[in-house]
Formats: C-alpha cells, structure tokens, sequence
C-alpha cells in the first residue's frame, strides 16, 4: 500500500473527543485508508456502510442506548459513505457526546452532502479531512524522488488516482471507468438534477478551459443552459471535489480584474478522461494548461494535508498583464510562473512588482518543480 500523508492527520486526532470526518471523490481511497488504519485494531472496529439499506433504517433515529447494544465492545465505528444515511449528523453527535469512549469516523464522496446533515449537528465536535488523488509527496516517499519525477507525463497524462498508479498497463480503461461510472454518482442522486448529459457538456467545457477565465455566460451559451443552471452545477462539481476555482488577486491595482475565475480538475488523468485525450505530450497542444493545472492541483494538496491556511489566486488586469498563481499566507504574498519549456529567466510584470513591492516571484519549470512541491 501507498502510505498517505492523511494516515497520520488522522491517528494524531483519534479518541479526542471529536468525531472524524473524510470528504473525497469516490475511488481516491478514503475507505482503504481508514482500512489500513484500524487494521491493527480489528477485534475493536465495526465498520458499516450507508449504502447498505439496513444500516440506513438502524441509524437514521437511534438512541444513543441502542447504538450502544448495536456496537458492543467497539471502540471504534467506521461509517462508509455517510452521506446516504438521513439525520446522520444527530446520529454522530449522539455518538460522541453520551459514548465518549468510542471512536467514530465517517467518510463521504460528497461535501455538499455530508456537510449540509453535519454541521451544524457537530459544531465543534469534528475533525475534518479531505483525501485526494495519491500527491506528489506521498509518491516521492514511496518510490523516490528521482523515480517520481521520471513519471512526470505519466502524471499529467493519466493523473495519480490510486488505482491507475498501481495499474498503469490499464490506465486508459479504468480512467474511462471512473469518468463514466463515478464522476457523476453523487450528483444524479440527487432529486433535483435531472439532465445528466447537461452535467457532462458543462464538464467538458470546463475541461477544455483549464488554466483560462471562465465565463458563465459563453459556457451557458455553449451547451444551451441558463447562467443560473451553470453556475449550480459548476458548485455541485467543486463539492464532488471534481473541480476547484481560483478567484483573481486584487488590491491596490485599479485595473485589476476583480471577480473572474480560473478552474481547475484535481486530477489531470480525470481532466483528461472527460474530453477523451490520453495522446503524449508532444502530440498535445494543451501541454502548458496541464502542466498549471498539475502544479496547482498538487499545490493544493500539499496546503491541505499540511493544515495551512494559505490563499490562492491567479493575477490579472485589463491590459492582460498576468501572473499564472498567487499565495497569500499570513499578509505574505508570493508569486509563480509555471513554464513546461525551459527559459532564460520569466518577467513579473512590474505593474505587479511595483504594487506589491514585498512579493517573493519564482518560476517554476520541470527542472525544479521538486521545490515547489516539497518545500515551503
């Protein structure tokens, strides 16, 4: 088994007193980590699953005497896909306030869900984690940086879910599995989603925009939806953790644009997927878009899994100056250029240099995206 950074979040946090929670797409492997986990643990576990009918009737109104008669001896309950149990967030809170020798963690594939029942049975009662597609981190720890790094178009090709970097022979098919079978599970489950070949039109125009502004008008125009109904299912993606957004760095510059956004798929084998495009780098025309989503994505990660709370943006003005990715950490402001080829030296515009005058600028390129990825 590939070892995840969120392993160790997770044991640091067990039996305080908190309810666990993991949000993450499906087949990223949430439910073979927390496995791993309680695995030395076994005789003291019960692990359930909300997809399982009975367990939704057990557990959507049950006293916390019945939970315990249900449980036994266990210290530790294991909740699978939890979202799929009504009340489950009262559920969770029963658990933890009146068995407070016990242990609950439960997972779900979509945040929407699970934070809608959750939180505000659980305020200040939870741990929460997110898990992603296997990081660049946890990649270099498992097999070394210089093999990682050998891996590179592999990565940006067919992207590091789990299971295509442990079948990289069938990356191609399970890619398609996923994309077709998982991507949109959470999102039909829902009562008010009614057309899904909607859903994959806007995904698909999304995944050819990576790394550009986006405009809710001209994608709407695209696939003949209304603003409103993109806008709703572009959210309902970032909360099934298929995309995320990057909201435009503006200050003190007056012609900074000031509520664009950039988006941005976790997974660049899952980008990839959705438009149908598995050809090799020097066959592509989109190799500087995957090479930023890639950084970004994996950035991202690295800012998770490490508790930081940073700020991210991409910069740009009217007069198309721009830069390609900003981070702001405790009034620190620093900024990237992401370049696939290799250059003598990258220019920040100096409209941005002279605005803030205190701003770390480095370029990032294959030869050293190592450092952006493993250091502060």
């Amino acid at each position: 088994m590939i070892s995840r950074i969120t392993i160790e979040n997770v044991v640091k946090r067990l039996f305080k007193g908190k309810a666990i929670l993991l949000f993450g797409a499906r087949q990223v492997g949430k439910t073979t980590l927390l496995e791993y986990l309680i695995n030395e643990r076994a005789e003291l576990v019960m692990h359930l699953n909300g997809d399982e009918p009975d367990v939704r009737q057990t557990f959507t109104e049950i006293t916390s005497t019945q939970i315990r008669n249900y449980i036994g001896d266990c210290k530790i309950l294991f909740i699978d896909e939890a979202q799929r149990i009504p009340n489950i967030g009262l559920t969770l809170k029963l658990i933890t306030d009146q068995l407070k020798d016990v242990q609950v963690i439960a997972t779900g594939s979509s945040s929407f869900e699970m934070a809608n029942k959750m939180n505000e049975p659980l305020t200040g009662r939870k741990f929460l984690f997110n898990l992603f597609p296997l990081s660049f981190q946890e990649m270099v720890k498992h097999h070394g940086l210089v093999e990682e790094k050998r891996m590179l178009e592999q990565r940006l090709i067919y992207g590091a879910y789990p299971e295509i970097v442990t079948n990289p022979s069938d990356s191609i098919e399970l890619l398609n599995l996923i994309a077709d079978s998982y991507l949109y599970k959470d999102l039909l489950m829902l009562d008010n989603i009614k057309r899904p070949k909607l859903l994959e039109k806007i995904l698909k125009a999304l995944a050819l925009q990576i790394g550009s502004e986006v405009s809710f008008n001209e994608i709407a125009q695209l696939v003949g939806a209304d603003k409103g109904t993109v806008e709703k299912y572009i959210q309902l993606f970032e909360q099934t953790f298929v995309i995320f957004t990057l909201s435009s760095f503006n200050r003190n510059v007056r012609n900074e644009l000031k509520k664009s956004k950039k988006i941005y798929f976790y997974d660049c084998g899952i980008r990839n997927a959705v438009i149908g495009n598995y050809n090799q780098l020097h066959k592509r025309s989109d190799v500087g878009a995957l090479w930023e989503n890639y950084l970004i994505s994996e950035r991202m990660k690295k800012m998770h899994y490490e508790r930081k709370r940073v700020d991210s943006f991409f910069w740009r003005t009217t007069q198309q100056q721009e830069i390609d990715f900003i981070e702001v950490e405790n009034e620190e402001i620093r900024a990237f250029e992401f370049k696939w080829n290799k250059v003598a030296k990258a220019r920040f515009p100096k409209t941005f240099t002279k605005a803030y005058s205190t701003t770390e600028t480095s370029v990032i390129t294959p030869a050293n995206y190592e450092e952006f990825l493993l250091q502060d």
